[in-house]
């Protein structure tokens, strides 16, 4: 019966490209025409329909072929500022630039589960797009072998948030070392995935030199999490790093990447920390790649609300920040250990605890609306 209804889903979702493909025709020809002005060749087989997105030309590098202004940087990041003066922004589609032919949009490691089809996560892009601050430089990572070429309004909307957290220590104050966070040992796989993101651990380092004080994060999800990438599997984790003044008591410098770990890598790093190449013979050195950059005065509280929403789902950030975990986990974790929850209904309590969390959100915004 599931096979028939997953047979089912993926016939619907063939038709529906095919039909989306059918009523985009004109568009996807003249896109073609357009391409082949710059010396671009595309056929048909270069169009898809993605529900989460539009219609998208792929082509290696088609986004530099199309406008050759946009170069990026040794890090292959690309700066917002020429972004913006070659396309427009508009404030309900965080993530793509507008032009009249096609819109730019950013890296796919951005989107749900770092894949090419899925929304973006939320809520990073949304916080990285509009933050825009006196004195800063903002570079990103794009996804510059796809554009979508159905320039309009229309967007796959997701009614999911994640809110940041609040950080009031004195960060020139925080001692230097390693800081390793777990869920709660005694949590099972179904409950970590479900209230932590899937999250196995996140590590977090302070070290000062020279007057600067340096932050570096990375985040570990469970073996389930994987990615394939030039037809090898990788463990994927996020990685965050940012430079502290503090003789001007500011970051000056932000940045996040991801981190690609084979097996081997894997399994040694996770339990480990960020001394590990201090403390082990086996060096580790994974790929990388660099996702956004900002340069420049960036306050506490930005850095803790991007850093709370670069690991999105995350409440180990948040407990970090704020030495608890969000008022939903802490009730079901305290009734947990009170054997308030029999295993049978603990489905039914994540679902009433994860409603009672959004009503509060949504009950909070409104209030915020109202004033």
């Amino acid at each position: 019966m599931n096979n028939e209804r997953l047979n089912r889903y993926l016939q619907y979702q063939n038709e529906e490209k095919m039909e989306e493909l059918k009523k985009h025709s004109v568009i996807i020809d003249e896109f073609i025409k357009y391409c082949n002005s710059k010396q671009i060749n595309l056929t048909k087989a270069n169009f898809d329909y993605i529900q989460t997105i539009g219609i998208i030309a792929k082509y290696p590098n088609i986004v530099y072929l199309l406008n050759e202004k946009i170069i990026p940087d040794k890090e292959n990041l690309v700066g917002m500022n020429l972004l913006e003066s070659e396309y427009q922004m508009k404030p309900f589609a965080s993530g793509y630039y507008y032009s009249d032919k096609y819109m730019v949009m950013a890296h796919p490691y951005f989107r749900r589960g770092y894949h090419d089809n899925c929304n973006f996560a939320p809520r990073f892009i949304d916080v990285f797009w509009k933050f825009n601050k006196k004195d800063i430089q903002k570079h990103i990572a794009i996804d510059s072998d796809r554009v979508r070429i159905n320039v309009d309004n229309t967007m796959y909307m997701e009614f999911d948030t994640w809110y940041g957290a609040k950080f009031q220590e004195t960060i020139k104050d925080i001692d230097d070392g390693v800081v390793k966070l777990r869920p709660p040992l005694d949590l099972n796989s179904f409950e970590i995935e479900f209230f932590f993101g899937d999250t196995y651990a996140l590590d977090i380092k302070w070290s000062s030199k020279n007057g600067i004080k340096t932050f570096q994060a990375e985040e570990f999800k469970s073996e389930k999490c994987k990615i394939s990438r030039n037809g090898k599997d990788f463990f994927p984790t996020k990685y965050l790093h940012a430079e502290f003044d503090m003789n001007k008591n500011t970051f000056r410098h932000f940045d996040g990447a991801i981190h690609f770990y084979t097996s081997d890598e894997y399994y040694q790093r996770r339990d480990s920390d960020f001394n590990h190449n201090n403390k082990n013979s086996s060096q580790l050195k994974t790929l990388s790649l660099k996702l956004f950059k900002v340069n420049g005065l960036i306050s506490i509280d930005d850095w803790t609300e991007l850093t709370s929403q670069y690991l999105t789902g995350n409440p180990l950030v948040f407990e970090y920040f704020e030495e608890k975990f969000p008022d939903h986990i802490q009730e079901f974790i305290k009734n947990r250990k009170t054997n308030k929850i029999c295993p049978e209904n603990r489905f039914l309590c994540y679902l009433s605890l994860s409603a009672s969390a959004h009503r509060k959100k949504v009950a909070a915004a409104f209030a915020t609306v109202l004033h």
